[in-house]
């Protein structure tokens, strides 16, 4: 039996495969266990709690662990959090190999994950081979939550909306104003998941045309500055993961035309895909 995660900045989606059979027999989320964000305790307290509950067995003859921040200084911080609660031979990869490996599979391809962050690679159908570099929502992550989010509230604030929007986000965040919002930007810890907290109301308010320019602005700008950066970008099919994607996918298909990017497969989420990679690799 193996256990697959799938761990991002907000939450850690969790599967547990039969080895024999491909069956799924297990499934769990924990919050997000980017190792930028929380401390080694806290992820055995996620695990211990959330997930270990959940699970058939405490072994396992592999865990994948696909996650956001799981780069090769903190790999060590993790796996031991994860070695200390089950038992299994712990392989540590990025959200990126799995976001590529659930959309490709073998086969090459450009792929972007869009969710609370941004990223993208070029994948040769085995391994990265080219990652231009996101750098957070102050410096890049076009297309994020975080930074629709940002550029919203920021439209908003700024009295640049229309003032039904203005009533309606008053009614549905009556606790958010100027003062709160520079709080939580720029006083309190990880302001980029207060700012993609706030893609649900974007997403509502998706065919006010203010808000629509936007929200198409910052694909485009995703795809100029981030695929179009890739060889070969002009012949080669580009696919998305992430629930920003997936509930902005109208309008990212909008912004794919206007820069004459290629769209490929667009899902919520990469563990489907995942169980299919590593079925098939079994």
């Amino acid at each position: 039996m193996i256990l697959i995660a799938d761990s991002g900045s907000t939450k850690t989606e969790w599967t547990a495969m039969d080895d024999l059979t491909g069956e799924v027999v297990a499934h769990a989320y924990t919050k997000g266990l980017n190792p930028y964000f929380v401390t080694q305790e806290e992820i055995r307290d996620e695990i211990r709690t959330h997930l270990l509950p959940m699970l058939p067995v405490d072994g396992f003859t592999r865990i994948y662990f696909y996650g956001s921040g799981a780069r090769d200084e903190k790999q060590p911080m993790i796996r031991q959090a994860i070695g200390s609660l089950l038992v299994g031979e712990v392989t540590m990869m990025t959200d990126m190999l799995g976001a590529a490996r659930a959309l490709c599979g073998h086969e090459p391809g450009i792929v972007c994950i869009l969710g609370t962050g941004a990223n993208s690679c070029r994948y040769d159908g085995e391994t990265i081979v080219s990652n231009v570099p996101p750098l957070g929502y102050i410096l890049g992550d076009e297309g994020s939550g975080a930074v629709l989010g940002k550029h919203f509230i920021a439209d908003l604030l700024k009295g640049l909306l229309p003032e039904s929007i203005v009533r309606d986000f008053e009614e549905t965040y009556p606790e958010i104003t100027t003062a709160t919002v520079l709080e939580r930007v720029y006083k309190e810890s990880q302001p980029s998941r207060f700012l993609a907290s706030l893609a649900p109301f974007i997403r509502k308010q998706i065919n006010v045309p203010e808000v629509r320019s936007m929200a198409l602005e910052c694909f485009r700008s995703f795809f100029r500055r981030n695929v179009m950066l890739y060889d070969g970008w002009e012949t080669t099919p580009v696919h998305f993961v992430g629930s920003i994607a997936h509930n902005f996918h109208a309008v990212l298909k909008e912004a794919a035309e206007a820069e004459g990017i290629h769209l490929g497969q667009i899902l919520s989420a990469p563990m489907e895909g995942l169980v299919r990679y590593h079925t098939i690799k079994r």
